[in-house]
Formats: C-alpha cells, structure tokens, sequence
C-alpha cells in the first residue's frame, strides 16, 4: 500500500467569544449552539494571515460530544479573502468533556479534535487552494483552539 502524502499547510489560531455563545436549545441529534470567532491568525508556508470573523454552529451531543461546523473569513498578508469551511469532532475519555463544558482546559491527552476542511479563493494567486484535501487536529486553548491543518496529497499547481 503507497503511503498517504501529507503536508503541513497553516496552523490556524482561533479568538472565540464564549460569552456570546447563542444556546439554539435542544434538538434532535442534541443541544445546538452557535460561537462567535473573533479573529486570530494562520501561518505555513505557503499561507499567512488573519481570521476576520466566522461562527462555530456546534451541537452537544448526548454523550457530551461536540459536534463542530465552523466558517471563517481569512484575509492573507497580501490582502486576499479566503473561505474556510470545516466540520469535525470533539471527543474525550471519562468525564473529559463534562469538564470541558464546564470551561475548564483540559490535558491533550484526554481528547481528540479533529476535522475536515477546504478553502475557496477566487484571486489566480490562490486558486490552488481550491482544490486541496485538508485534515487537521486541534488543541483547547482558554481563548480559542489551535488547529495544525494538512493537505493530504500533493499539490498539483
């Protein structure tokens, strides 16, 4: 079996606003709420900038869970608007996510966080985003999470 080619893109640094988390309230799959990101940075090597704005529409699951679909506006250091879109999951061990909810910071060994993404540009300079497999994995900050986000296989440009 060929081995799966990855490459690390951009470390993504999230500002969230959890006092103004909107709590949507029960639903079918669990409880819907909506985070706020305020802003933060990426950088790699190819790709830097800052996150301008966007929103987490995230669901607690039952077995507490989380759920994340996240949208952000990225705006590099030469002035382009990038989307980014990804969706992913927040699971722990014991009662690593009741501790989670309840804000506490939490020992990276007893979670996993991880996604699924993809970034849209229109600028030609950028175009090669478009078409890049992304995955990544985060770590829980106080402020926000930290994502390490790579592209699975090469880059065709």
């Amino acid at each position: 079996m060929k081995n799966l080619a990855h490459t690390h893109l951009m470390t993504l640094r999230l500002d969230v606003d959890f006092g103004r988390t909107k709590r949507v309230g029960i639903i079918a799959s669990g409880h819907r709420g909506i985070a706020m990101v305020t802003g933060g940075t990426f950088d790699g090597a190819r790709l830097h900038g800052t996150v301008d704005s966007g929103a987490d529409w995230f669901v607690i699951q039952p077995d507490g869970s989380l759920l994340i679909d996240v949208r952000l506006t990225l705006t590099t250091a030469d002035d382009v608007p990038i989307y980014l879109n990804y969706q992913g999951s927040m699971r722990g061990r014991g009662d690593a996510m009741a501790r989670f909810h309840k804000g506490q910071l939490l020992d990276p060994a007893d979670y996993n966080l991880l996604i699924s993404a993809r970034l849209e540009c229109g600028d030609a300079r950028y175009s090669w985003l478009n078409a890049l497999t992304l995955t990544g994995s985060g770590t829980q900050t106080l402020s926000g999470p930290v994502y390490e986000i790579y592209q699975i296989g090469q880059t065709l440009d």
